[in-house]
């Protein structure tokens, strides 16, 4: 069988590269031959995430959507289109109406809340031309929806004739555990992320203040943020986010943070950065909510939060006892390694395609 990968963003794309990318490989020694063409390309990836630009963003918006339409032209070439979020921008489906009229099997991906209204504080534009609306209208479209976790999918079966859980996996090939906890003076608190996401450090700002008064040799760390972001009064050490990069500074995190809101739409989180942190041995520290009360055994594998002290005395009790970080990290990392193995998702995932390409319409 062949399948057409649709994925939203390029490689660099955290969403895209744990949904899509890093299956291939596995999916082709399975039989499955695929063609991959993302919406976004890489300077169209990079250019979202800043300020303004809105006439140059517009111009690499209608060049996306071209380069979309020409793939397209050739659907009846594959057996399935695999849709990694939405295929085109904007509230309507008239693309997806159509594939679906002339006999396409529509895969429909997604590991957020993408239902539930949420601005974007980069562009306006953006919350409408992803309309919370259409993704419900997507999972009528699709003959199956492939969902990051249990209520996402609980949320797609309500619309559509059928939806699984697939969660992500994590390559610890790629990821080796980081470095044994020593006595180090120095402690490494990080967060790892987008520059979209990381406003959230400020649900526990105030926990970390009284973290850095208390410890000054504690160093705070972000990558992938948005480099203006502050703190008042917390000394932050930025990087830019890269892919090799990014194992650097997993091999130096003693502790890695993912504080949520505690609303709905954190319920639509699939915990890959707390997976991530996992997967190295980085000790998990995270909002009590949605998938991450899945994913973590509080005091075994990770930390959930509710409210300032709880995040205070957490951190408190890692920085004070390194023995304890060894054994959440060695805890942490042996659960990725028997729940959350590439190869495993990725038979997973082509069994999906495969009874999606038999379907009787």
């Amino acid at each position: 069988m062949k399948v057409l990968f649709l994925p939203k963003y390029p490689y660099q794309g955290a969403s895209s590269r744990y949904r899509v990318y890093q299956y291939l490989p596995h999916l082709q020694a399975l039989g499955i031959d695929y063609q991959v063409s993302s919406f976004m390309s890489k300077t169209m990836y990079q250019t979202s995430f800043s300020h303004g630009r809105s006439l140059y963003k517009i111009w690499l918006t209608v060049l996306a959507i071209f380069r979309r339409l020409l793939v397209l032209r050739h659907w009846r070439d594959y057996d399935v289109i695999y849709m990694q979020r939405e295929m085109f921008p904007g509230p309507l489906l008239w693309v997806e109406r159509w594939l679906r009229w002339r006999g396409a099997k529509l895969v429909f991906d997604y590991d957020d809340a993408l239902f539930i209204p949420k601005s974007s504080q980069f562009n306006p534009l953006a919350g409408w031309l992803k309309g919370a609306e259409k993704t419900l209208n997507i999972f009528r479209l699709s003959h199956c929806v492939v969902a990051g976790n249990n209520y996402l999918r609980d949320v797609a079966a309500q619309y559509g004739p059928e939806a699984i859980t697939l969660e992500v996996a994590e390559d610890t090939h790629r990821i080796k555990q980081r470095p044994a906890y020593g006595d180090s003076a120095e402690f490494v608190i990080g967060w790892l992320g987008s520059s979209t996401t990381v406003k959230y450090l400020n649900y526990i700002a105030d926990a970390l203040l009284r973290i850095h008064a208390r410890f000054p040799n504690v160093v705070f760390e972000v990558m992938g943020g948005d480099p203006a972001f502050a703190i008042d009064g917390l000394p932050i050490v930025h990087r830019p986010w890269s892919l090799d990069g990014e194992l650097e500074v997993l091999a130096r995190f003693d502790v890695g943070l993912m504080p949520l809101p505690l609303e709905e739409w954190s319920k639509g989180k699939s915990g890959g950065k707390a997976r991530t942190y996992m997967a190295a041995g980085v000790v998990p520290v995270c909002t009590a909510i949605g998938y991450n009360l899945e994913l973590i055994q509080h005091g075994e594998t990770g930390f959930l939060c509710t409210d300032q002290e709880q995040w205070y005395q957490t951190l408190v009790s890692l920085i004070e006892d390194r023995a304890l970080c060894q054994r959440v990290s060695d805890a942490a990392r042996s659960y990725v390694e028997a729940h959350f193995d590439v190869a495993t998702q990725a038979a997973a995932l082509g069994g999906i395609l495969r009874s999606v390409a038999v379907k009787a319409e």
